[in-house]
């Protein structure tokens, strides 16, 4: 959201799910949405059968990587290179849209000269990725009418995940694939209310909307309609928090449907904050490893079990309903309204919808939701006024920055925050699987889910497994310098020689022991796709 609000305007997706169906090109970054994400691969796939050329930039050989047109088999961390090259070639060849950039844009002689300093051989030497391949996949994105670049975590889980998301929209605005039908960028999010949850005011520097803590009008606004005083300063991202646990200066915390104890990086780092914060309060609808730590567990209530709304990755506010009545009695909103009227501050709300009409008065891009026009079919923001159908494409004029134009911005490699060496000579990429989700407390219940996937392995390159002596399905020690964890071995081609992967779905295999302390200082984004370990074989 931060790369994609600074240059754009709006830390969001600009185009439908729908209109994937019409692409030309799809430019596939960092992202497995067959098995990550599977209703957007279905979309996706729509687009593929119509005659979609498909571009993919991913470490792994997944399902999509396979039956790309070009797949750019880069090196974990060197997404700006690539995208610094990919640019690079597109200007050297005149391929860019001059219209759109003289119109609707600023900063574009800047960028010239910077992606100048991305010529094919260092790009190459940089990423791993050929320059045939560059070129190709720079043809192919900048000549199509319709060209939309989907991307996901592996992007955004990197030290420099900001500033990817930001090469990204560089990329886009060079070719002008942006505010059109069937075109723009499409930002994967992690979990199913991502979007929504963010819309509405949990990140520490903004209030619900995205309207500053900094802005005296957005303070005042909120102050009145809320009767309290609202600190001018950011407070602390999740992360952060728990770095204050660790020096006994944050004294209490309350987690909502989070594992941070199993999904967390550097879980002994992670460990040590829950064991020593004075009180943690834990509100869930399974025991999970963060329940372990906690003081008070609140029962949660799950999906099946609410009212409300979800906002998607397309911007789109979805009715939720529930089908049974909460097994605790209670859904988790009223949990919450009864927990801050005992501290001190009522909140007599009797049903969500006065919660969402709440939104409305407060909220410019929800100004126009409410119950009653998402009965039927969701909305996608922004929808500012009660007649406004809402808004399937964004920026199909001006774009949400002062002044309407976007902002190319100067962007250099530099890698991920721990590189192999002689001790640790592999990197670790994590992700996940189809069948299961997230920390896996929901899905590891299944026995259907768990005879199909039922325990962690680790996927490893035949050269690498050769060099090893590891063979298929061998146990084997999985090192960095956090931790270790055991696992089976599982050898395939979907790992390059030097890359294993692993998921984090598995209690007894905690894969983000592993994972390194780095983050995106910007965000606090941890970099679960890149960190060194070891691997070795045990009996």
């Amino acid at each position: 959201m931060a790369g994609l609000a600074t240059s754009l305007g709006a830390g969001a997706a600009t185009n439908s799910l729908e209109q994937m169906q019409d692409i030309n090109t799809l430019f596939l970054f960092g992202s497995n949405p067959t098995e990550g994400h599977p209703i957007v691969g279905l979309h996706l796939k729509k687009g593929l059968a119509n005659g979609a050329k498909l571009v993919v930039a991913d470490p792994r050989k997944t399902w999509m990587a396979k039956r790309a047109d070009v797949w750019l088999n880069l090196k974990p961390g060197s997404n700006i290179a690539l995208l610094n090259g990919i640019i690079n070639v597109i200007l050297e060849n005149g391929w860019e849209n001059a219209g759109f950039i003289g119109k609707r844009t600023e900063g574009i002689d800047k960028l010239r000269a910077k992606v100048q300093e991305y010529d094919l051989d260092r790009v190459e030497k940089l990423t791993g990725v050929s320059r045939d391949k560059i070129i190709e996949a720079a043809r192919l994105y900048a000549q199509a009418d319709k060209s939309m670049i989907v991307y996901g975590l592996g992007v955004t889980e990197h030290q420099t995940g900001t500033e990817n998301a930001m090469a990204i929209a560089n990329l886009a605005l060079v070719c002008g694939q942006i505010g059109r039908h069937a075109t723009g960028i499409m930002a994967l999010r992690g979990q199913n209310n991502v979007q929504g949850a963010s819309d509405l005011g949990p990140l520490p520097a903004t209030l619900p909307g995205y309207q500053s803590v900094t802005d005296p009008k957005c303070r005042e606004k909120f102050q009145k309609a809320w009767g309290v005083t609202i600190k001018d300063k950011p407070g602390l991202k999740s992360v952060e928090m728990l770095d204050e646990c660790v020096k006994g200066k944050f004294k209490g915390i309350f987690i909502l449907g989070e594992d941070p104890a199993h999904t967390d990086p550097d879980l002994v780092h992670v460990r040590k904050a829950l064991a020593g914060v004075e009180f943690l309060v834990v509100q869930d609808i399974f025991p999970t490893e963060t329940t372990k730590y906690a003081h008070v567990i609140l029962p949660g209530a799950s999906f099946a079990e609410k009212d409300g709304t979800f906002t998607n990755g397309e911007r789109r506010v979805q009715r939720i309903r529930k089908a049974v009545e909460p097994v605790a009695g209670l859904a988790d909103w009223e949990v919450i309204c009864k927990v801050s009227t005992l501290m001190g501050y009522p909140m007599p709300y009797t049903h969500p919808s006065e919660i969402m009409d709440e939104i409305a008065s407060l909220v410019p891009i929800y100004g126009g939701i409410s119950y009653d026009r998402i009965e039927e079919k969701g909305i996608q923001w922004p929808c500012p006024t009660k007649d406004h159908p809402g808004t399937t494409t964004l920026y199909t004029d001006l774009f949400s920055r002062p002044g309407g134009l976007a902002q190319f911005m100067v962007l250099d490699h530099q890698g991920s925050g721990e590189v192999p060496d002689e001790a640790y000579p592999l990197v670790l990429i994590t992700g996940r699987i189809r069948e299961h989700y997230n920390n896996g407390s929901m899905t590891r219940r299944s026995s259907g889910i768990s005879e199909l996937v039922p325990e962690e392995l680790v996927e490893i390159s035949l050269a690498d497994a050769q060099s090893l002596g590891i063979n298929h399905m061998d146990w084997v020690k999985v090192s960095s310098r956090r931790g270790e964890v055991q696992v089976r071995a599982k050898v395939t081609d979907r790992s390059q020689t030097g890359n294993v992967f692993m998921t984090f779905h598995h209690e007894n295999a905690l894969t983000n022991v592993l994972t390194s302390e780095h983050r995106d200082p910007i965000t606090g984004t941890p970099e679960y796709k890149s960190c060194a370990v070891r691997v070795e074989r045990v009996s």
